[in-house]
């Protein structure tokens, strides 16, 4: 049987569901009624697995590094990763992993990064199937406009979005060189 070992993460910004997968996380995604739990059936009927809660060494070493990323002493995740999702998709997703911390990008800059600057909505599309929140940072995603747009799946979680920036931000802020 193929298995996707989960655990709930309860983040300062609401729970997470964690996920991995032959020793591979393919889950770090909001527990949002707004989102209709999506990952809940996306990421296992990609993978064809069912989940089932457990703790895994990865899994464990997710809880740390997440606990060092919301106290602001870790800025970039080393954990293996695999996104359940279309080639695509995770060609935005690797888009999307190469933000600097504290710093933002528009979904027009990803779609002329991944070489299609006509897909904005595509690009928004794949984003909003991000099954690895935080880690494959989405929230780093804004409108052209410099405004905050939907996050996971809609504008119900942009108070999430919101905190994550913040968070970033002051930290980026704290560590840059005084004059």
């Amino acid at each position: 049987m193929n298995v996707i070992r989960t655990q709930i993460y309860p983040s300062p910004t609401g729970d997470l569901l964690l996920g991995d997968w032959r020793g591979e996380l393919v889950l770090c995604d909001w527990l949002l009624s707004t989102n209709g739990y999506a990952s809940d059936s996306r990421v296992p009927h990609h993978l064809q697995a069912v989940m089932q809660e457990a703790v895994t060494d990865l899994l464990c070493e997710t809880v740390a590094q997440l606990n060092a990323y919301f106290v602001g002493h870790l800025r970039t995740f080393d954990l293996p990763l695999h996104g359940a999702g279309t080639p695509f998709q995770q060609s935005v997703w690797l888009a999307l992993r190469e933000i600097p911390y504290g710093v933002t990008r528009s979904y027009q800059d990803i779609a002329c990064a991944i070489g299609n600057p006509r897909g904005t909505r595509a690009v928004a599309g794949a984003i909003r199937h991000n099954p690895l929140s935080v880690i494959v940072p989405c929230h780093r995603v804004i409108g052209k406009n410099g405004q905050l747009t939907g996050y996971n799946g809609g504008t119900g979680a942009l108070y999430i979005k919101e905190r994550l920036l913040a968070l970033e931000q002051r930290v980026a802020a704290s560590a840059a060189p005084k004059n």
